[in-house]
């Protein structure tokens, strides 16, 4: 399994995913005319609580913390880490530059998700990549392809890996067993998953910004408090980035493996064009009621999760002057580097964010995974059955080796990606009508409110149900730009 597993990454990571993300997001960067920072105050504003009347979705602001909830995770902790130590500083900078170009990227595949969300049967929201390639590109194949590769990615394999993260953490600090780890681990996720998507969106509405906050609090005051070094950190990872450090194996070759590790963690962290925030994007109500603006909601996400955490964890890291010192990789070096300045309270402070970290992801990678179950068709035992696997596959990660439980997320994540990276760029012209209607209405003064009669050529794999007048006709504020 091992080699199969060595070769998917080798031939997707290193000659197509890395380069094709940065080729996407490049792309939709410069045809949505730089979106992602000419429009940053503006995503401040369309994330609220409410739903507009509309209880069919929840609110913007559940939906982004439910995202953030399975991006926020063991990659912004074990992932940076790894990648600092594999990639040098450098990588560093590669992550924050597939962050920004991967803002313009889940702003594309989360507007998609919202146009061509549709209702279930208990008339709850749902959408994502698999709808949009069923309902958009009228290439059920390919949607059913999809579904299946995230069934197997974030119904099973992710969640392996963040218990795996887990129960490394907490065994280390607090000395818990593999099985005293592994029975709460699956208490606690049965409590909140077997109430489906709602449960897990009102969880993460509290848990994700108390968790965030926390960490960048600690993060912060370490950068405060060591204000005259960061100049020369940042120096580090620019010199990284270029391969300028002769430690890096060459001009070449240190820009290679900070390139190649920057990028793989980066898009495992943000997960932007992946194809996973969207299935939570569709399940909004967004406000204003326009598909872009849930996309710009998911896109401020990206750069929560990127350009603020992983950016937090990787200077403490490097302030801390413990990178390659013993070899360590991983936890062990994030752990490391806060007991460095926070002594051995250090160690407890990172085993409970990646408790929080991983524990929360494991609840937004389930939400995925079931709204692609939905679209395969499964109903009542099929959810069961997948909420049953989830919590089993949680005992399974948490006695996982660590090496072959990453290589196996490696894989199926580049799958994944791979399908959905094709669908949006075939969809993108439909990205750049909906970006134009928002832009000249929100440049009017107007709140933008999507009218699906005036795109009578996107045809019937619109809901019109849900983007006719009825909702439109509501007196909305104007939003601000």
């Amino acid at each position: 399994m091992a080699p199969v597993i060595g070769l998917i990454n080798q031939v997707l990571w290193n000659y197509v995913l890395v380069y094709g993300l940065l080729a996407v997001g490049v792309f939709f960067t410069v045809r949505l005319r730089f979106l992602q920072l000419r429009r940053f105050p503006h995503m401040l504003h369309v994330i609220g609580r409410g739903t507009a009347g509309d209880d069919a979705g929840i609110s913007p602001f559940q939906a982004l913390c439910t995202s953030l909830a399975a991006r926020v995770g063991t990659g912004n902790l074990v992932g940076v880490a790894i990648a600092l130590g594999v990639g040098g500083p450098g990588a560093l900078f590669w992550m924050w530059c597939t962050a920004v170009l991967g803002m313009a990227t889940a702003y594309a595949e989360s507007a998609l998700a919202q146009l061509y969300k549709v209702r279930d049967e208990n008339g709850q929201y749902r959408g994502g990549p698999a709808f949009y390639m069923t309902l958009g590109l009228k290439k059920p194949w390919m949607g059913v392809a999809f579904a299946l590769c995230l069934l197997l990615t974030y119904g099973l394999i992710f969640s392996g890996v963040h218990a795996n993260a887990m129960a490394q953490a907490l065994g280390d600090a607090f000395g818990f067993s593999r099985a005293q780890i592994a029975t709460g681990l699956v208490v606690l996720t049965a409590a909140i998953i077997f109430g489906g998507l709602r449960s897990v969106a009102r969880f993460a509405e509290w848990a994700v910004p108390f968790m965030a906050l926390g960490y960048l609090g600690l993060a912060g005051w370490v950068v405060l408090t060591h204000i005259a070094e960061v100049p020369a950190v940042l120096s580090l990872v620019l010199r990284g980035a270029f391969g300028l450090d002769a430690a890096t194996g060459g001009v070449f070759g240190g820009i290679a493996a900070a390139l190649l590790n920057g990028v793989k963690r980066g898009l495992y962290s943000n997960e932007a064009g992946m194809g996973s925030a969207p299935n939570i994007a569709a399940a909004a109500t967004p406000v204003p009621h326009h598909p872009a603006s849930q996309g710009l909601v998911q896109a401020l996400g990206v750069f929560i999760d990127t350009l603020l955490i992983c950016s937090a964890t990787g200077f403490v890291i490097l302030l801390s002057g413990v990178l390659g010192a013993d070899g360590s990789d991983g936890v062990l070096v994030t752990q490391q580097a806060m007991t460095v300045f926070f002594g051995g309270a250090g160690t407890y402070f990172v085993a409970i964010a990646l408790f929080f970290f991983a524990f929360t992801t494991i609840l937004g990678n389930y939400t995925y995974a079931e709204n692609n179950l939905l679209y395969l068709g499964g109903g009542r035992v099929g959810l069961f059955a997948l909420r049953v696997s989830a919590l089993g596959v949680i005992v399974w990660g948490v006695y996982s080796k660590v090496q072959l439980v990453w290589d196996a997320a490696d894989a199926a994540m580049a799958l994944m990606a791979s399908i959905n990276l094709v669908a949006i760029v075939m969809l993108s012209g439909v990205v750049i009508k909906l970006t134009r209607d928002y832009d000249r209405q929100l440049d009017a003064g107007k709140s933008p409110v999507f009218h699906i009669a005036d795109y009578p050529e996107l045809g019937d794999g619109v809901d019109h149900g849900i983007w006719r007048e009825p909702l439109a006709k509501q007196d909305a504020p104007g939003v601000p730009r």
